[in-house]
């Protein structure tokens, strides 16, 4: 049209000899031939009902692309596109109808009742069942050639950087390749001190038949810590207690010498790696680590209670495996920092292993050896020796990947659970001295870590899949994980996340983990500030449950009903209440605490600056037992008495899945700046106590300034964000009355034309009152029905809004009205987003640059446990230098200003 109106009507020769291809000039109408203004209202009102026509007859086509849940159909079979694909609070209901306990366990038995050790056959087949699960519920025809792709290779590149692209459901598995270690013999002796044996340990943990896997795989397993050191050492033995920094330093203040000594500790406190570190760097040769029954509050059986499997209280022979890779340091595959280990990668030594072996021992072994410590005892003096040999090599690992594209097919939400178990199936010609055979196979299901979580999200993707096949799209593409070896140091995701860092940091806006999600009877919420109100909220949506006319949001406060059987008297030592009483007194006053580290959120979070959470039930000091990385963290143990019925797997699975949904679908993300910009000057207060406490001189006040300035601008943000949703409630209230009203006049429409053809009509009563209509309106949720206008791809809506503007039906079109508004949630949305990337720094943490979050990181002698403002705190805490808690305080207020620029409206 440009072109036309270049040439004036007596330039025409000239315009043809300029380009020939260009249409030739309208002809004038005769004036005789214009239509009246009787004629002109009749074709108007033709054209209406031609479009009003179309409309319904485009609104009814079928379509091949979605899927019925009939069994027949869910082969591959096509099924009728529904006219109406639950959007909103539908789609939810549809959703939350789908989970439930006869599938969760069903779930749980393919996954924790088979060996599935990271890079074993076992975890490949895991891997091929999760694949499976993808492909039938999301849609997808498997390939002739399995999509299982080599990590770094064009087509594992293509997989993940062609999601913004992407149209239609895929999955696929990525191979990554990091080095790891398997266990070959072992041996826990009590030595004179000229070397001759005392005692020799029995290594292996003890069932029967009683629960069928532990007395199938229990003489099998090999008891050992993933990523420890090999080697043979002799010492005395030392009491570590949990062996954490302050426990180390309380035996240095007892001018107790570590050097050279095998120092025995106790699990719990802090991440069990750090133990193996706080010993190495005090000078000791080897470390044990033992679960205390102390530590298993009123469950024992001193207060009355069986062992398992016979009863609720500890097995004394069960042993914690683990990785003891220092997890502070940097997670993953420890010869590739910072970049991902592909097979052909460049690889270091690795320096977030230990340089000392470390073996797990159990409750009845750790008892003889504290004989050796005991004054008057027959071993008072006795030296320990300590075997460890491995077997460490560069390990396959696959992640299993599935991909659901949105409407904005650039904005990402993650969710992801990992797979493999601590530790299964390997084959070796050596033989263990305490041992009645070759290894053959080894059987820790993992029941609770991670299958419990594997199982709730196996019902997350049977519901996801009931939505896709009733014709239902997220507003966000969502992306499905199921990440492998977890259990030797977040490696599966952390090796994704270093290999498409830069793609996470363009399209990700959230991660949602899931972990074991079943271990006891209370709900643990973690989460960055962002997501807080968001983790309540959402958990109060859904029943409690085993408790009517409860929320899950109350399971926070359930604490077991197991408090002794003799003489309905118990003792707790006040040491377990404590650590149980640091985990809860970490939570902000929502009741969601911060993430450190320990699982695959870590890379997400602390690396990226991607919102993400955590949470799960776990167990208390009056819930059963739960034997943690041993082989009794079985099917029959999960079944009997962590989760009987499945009812919390279940609950588990609807919270993941409504807050996916809600992440996925809301034109405005959930996040509440607000608030985490008031946690950031609570944690500064805790920063000033500290420093007041270590008498460490530092000015905060300009960064307690800078705070509050970000709280300002965040006001601010969250004003126009309220301004924003009633915008969008005002235009989705006029959109469905006006859709409504066109219906009504299409179905009448229709119902004239049957009727000259004799046809039978049965719509016009159901418009009779507009509130019995309302399931036939196209939308039920507001924020859901303007979302979809939003964006191209729905035919319905946007075709609908640009007829009516050429129609010149209304003065201001419905279209435009939409553009600006989304200008407007893309603008609220971008600024939220970038509060927590806010927070990333270019140079990290110091000692540990892998981390790059400066308000939130794993502690460094926690791991698992998070430091709020972590490089001021411990230049304080540790470092006790004032310079260098001064540059750290001016680093964060430099990020801080940052972040009120970009947040400021």
């Amino acid at each position: 049209m440009a072109a036309e109106k270049a040439f004036a009507p007596g330039d025409q020769r000239r315009k043809e000899s300029n380009n020939s291809t260009l249409l030739p000039l309208p002809v004038q109408i005769p004036p005789a031939l214009v239509p009246t203004k009787k004629q002109s209202g009749v074709r108007k009102a033709l054209s209406i009902c031609f479009l009003f026509v179309l409309i319904y007859c485009l609104h009814n086509l079928p379509s091949s692309q979605v899927r019925s849940d009939k069994p027949a159909e869910r082969l591959g079979q096509t099924a009728h596109h529904p006219r109406h694909p639950p959007v909103g609070k539908r789609a939810e209901e549809a959703f939350l109808s789908i989970p439930n306990s006869a599938d969760a366990i069903q779930a749980s038995r393919l996954f924790a009742t088979k060996p599935h050790m990271a890079g074993t056959p076992g975890d490949l087949e895991t891997a091929k069942d999760f694949l499976k699960l993808l492909q039938r519920e999301l849609g997808i025809s498997p390939p002739e050639v399995e999509p299982i792709f080599s990590a770094g290779s064009s087509e594992s590149q293509h997989a993940t950087r062609s999601i913004p692209q992407s149209r239609k459901p895929s999955a696929w598995i990525d191979t990554y390749y990091p080095v790891m270690n398997t266990p070959l013999d072992r041996n826990l002796q009590i030595v004179d001190a000229n070397g001759t044996l005392v005692f020799e340990a029995n290594l292996v943990e003890f069932s029967d038949s009683t629960d069928p896997e532990a007395g199938k795989y229990f003489d099998d397993v090999p008891t050992f810590h993933g990523l420890s050191r090999g080697g043979d050492v002799t010492g005395k033995l030392v009491d570590g207690n949990y062996c954490t920094q302050e426990d180390y330093q309380n035996l240095l203040a007892k001018d107790i010498n570590i050097n050279g000594t095998i120092v025995l500790c106790r699990y719990g406190g802090i991440f069990r790696g750090l133990k193996v570190k706080g010993g190495q760097d005090l000078g000791a040769s080897a470390v044990l680590i033992y679960s205390d029954p102390q530590d298993d509050g009123t469950v024992t059986v001193e207060n009355g209670y069986l062992p398992y499997p016979y009863g609720p209280a500890r097995n004394p022979t069960s042993v914690q495996r683990g990785s003891v890779q220092y997890l502070s340091v940097y997670p993953g595959d420890p010869t590739t920092p910072g970049y991902p280990s592909y097979e052909n990668s460049t690889r270091t030594e690795g320096s977030n292993i230990p340089l000392i072996p470390s073996l797990p021992i159990s409750w009845e072994n750790a008892g003889l050896l504290f004989k050796t410590l005991t004054s008057g005892d027959e071993w008072e003096g006795k030296h320990v020796r300590l075997v460890n040999n491995v077997d460490t090599r560069v390990i396959p690992v696959w992640n299993t990947m599935g991909v659901i594209p949105g409407f904005i097919r650039n904005e990402v939400v993650v969710i992801g659970n990992h797979r493999d178990g601590m530790y299964l199936p390997i084959i070796s010609t050596r033989r263990c001295s305490n041992s009645s055979g070759t290894i053959s196979s080894l059987g820790v299901m993992g029941a609770a870590d991670p299958s419990s979580g594997t199982a709730s999200i196996h019902e997350v993707v049977r519901g996801l899949g009931h939505l896709l096949r009733r014709g239902w799209k997220p507003l966000r593409t969502i992306v499905i994980a199921s990440w492998d070896a977890e259990e030797y140091g977040l490696i599966g995701s952390t090796e994704w996340g270093e290999d498409f860092g830069d793609w996470i940091d363009q399209h990700v806006v959230a991660y949602l983990n899931l972990d074991s999600s079943v271990s006891g009877s209370r709900l643990g919420a973690s989460g960055s500030p962002l997501l807080a109100h968001f983790i309540r909220e959402t958990a109060q949506q859904i029943p409690h449950p085993t408790d009517e006319g409860r929320t899950l949001w109350d399971a926070r406060h359930d604490s077991g009903t197991l408090f002794g059987i003799l003489n309905g008297t118990y003792e707790i030592k006040q040491e377990a209440i404590a650590i149980r009483e640091m985990e809860i007194a970490a939570a902000d006053y929502v009741g969601v605490s911060p993430l450190g580290s320990g699982s695959d959120y870590t890379v997400f979070l602390q690396r990226s600056g991607i919102p993400s959470t955590n949470g799960g039930f776990s167990s208390t000091l009056h819930d059963p037992v739960y034997h943690y990385h041993s082989v009794f963290d079985s099917e029959r143990w999960q079944e009997l008495y962590a989760d009987p019925g499945f009812h919390r797997h279940v609950a588990v699975a609807k919270h993941l899945g409504l807050q996916t949904l809600r992440l996925a679908t809301s034109a405005l993300l959930p996040f509440n700046t607000t608030h985490y910009a008031f946690e950031l000057e609570s944690y500064l207060d805790r920063v000033e106590s500290i420093a007041s406490q270590a008498s460490i001189d530092v000015n905060l006040d300009p960064l307690r300034s800078s705070i509050r300035n970000l709280q300002k601008s965040s006001i601010a943000l969250d004003k126009e964000r309220t301004k924003v949703q009633k915008e969008l409630q005002k235009l989705a209230k006029k959109w469905r009355k006006r859709h409504s009203k066109m219906r009504r006049t299409i179905r009448k429409f229709v119902c004239k034309i049957k009727k000259i053809f004799k046809r039978e009509c049965f719509c016009s009563h159901q418009f009779a009152n507009p509130e019995q209509s309302r399931h036939t309106e196209l939308a039920e949720d507001d924020a859901a029905l303007v979302g979809m206008m939003l964006h191209e791809g729905i035919g319905g809506a946007h075709y609908v809004a640009e007829s009516l503007q050429a129609l010149n039906l209304h003065h201001k079109p419905p279209l435009e009205r939409l553009r600006k508004l989304g200008r407007r949630i893309q603008i609220v949305n971008k600024k939220a987003s970038s509060f927590e990337r806010g927070f990333i720094s270019k140079d990290g943490i110091k000692d540990r640059e892998w981390y790059k979050h400066l308000a939130v990181a794993p502690g460094k002698w926690l791991g698992y446990g998070a430091t709020t403002f972590p490089g001021l705190t411990e230049a304080i805490t540790f470092e006790k230098n004032a310079t260098l808690a001064q540059s750290e305080a001016d680093r964060l207020q430099e990020l801080i200003d940052r972040i009120v620029d970009k947040v400021a409206i």
